[in-house]
C-alpha cells in the first residue's frame, strides 16, 4: 500500500499541543483499493513521530488494526 500524508491538523489547548489528526490516503500498488481518512493521535503519540515516514507507518498499523479488529496500541 502506498500512503500519502495529506495534512496534519493540530489542536492546542492553553498553548500546548493537545492532539493531532493525521489525514491520509492509501492506495494499493495496482490502484484497486483506496482508503482515506484520518488517524487521531494524542500529543504524546505524535511527539517523536513527526516525520512523514514515521506517520506513514502509524497510519498503516492503525488501518490494519481497524481491519482486523485489533485494539489501538497507545
Amino acid at each position: 500500500m502506498i500512503v500519502q500524508i495529506l495534512g496534519i491538523d493540530s489542536r492546542y489547548q492553553e498553548g500546548s499541543l493537545e492532539s493531532v489528526r493525521v489525514r491520509f490516503k492509501m492506495t494499493a500498488e495496482d490502484g484497486n483499493i483506496n482508503i482515506n481518512g484520518y488517524i487521531p493521535l494524542t500529543a504524546a503519540q505524535y511527539q517523536g513521530n513527526e516525520a512523514f515516514t514515521q506517520l506513514e507507518g502509524i497510519v498503516k498499523q492503525e488501518v490494519a488494526n481497524q481491519i482486523t479488529g485489533e485494539p489501538n496500541a497507545e
